[in-house]
């Protein structure tokens, strides 16, 4: 199992989780009663989508050997290895405004996305 210990966001790659993020995850764990100790945020990605690719976020308890692995803000995330070379300095934020509310990715990686800003290609 990849274990790497990213904490500090602007010193590596990764992906990356704002701090109001972070805190919309853990009230998700929290309404969804899942074990904090155990659940992770899969962050990847999927073909499909309008421009190619899809984002994927899931909580899960289930990791593989494969995956890579890293903590933002008190959230244990995990990534298989394809999807990083895709997300690769991407961050993920959460906006709660009049006319948007959910998370948001800005992906440093993608050439083009859709308005939703739902997928991408590279």
């Amino acid at each position: 199992m990849s274990t790497n210990t990213m904490t500090d966001p602007a010193a590596i790659g990764g992906v990356i989780i704002t701090e109001l993020a972070a805190k919309e995850i853990q009230k998700i764990i929290k309404e969804q009663e899942l074990d904090a100790d155990k659940v992770r945020l899969r962050v990847g990605v999927k073909g499909g989508g309008c421009s190619g690719f899809s984002y994927l976020l899931d909580l899960t308890e289930t990791q593989k050997d494969t995956d890579e692995s890293f903590e933002r803000h008190g959230i244990k995330v995990i990534c298989d290895p394809k999807s990083l070379l895709y997300l690769d300095g991407v961050t993920i934020d959460f906006k709660d405004e009049l006319m948007q509310r959910g998370f948001v990715f800005n992906n440093p990686n993608a050439t083009s996305s859709c308005g939703c800003g739902s997928s991408f290609s590279v």
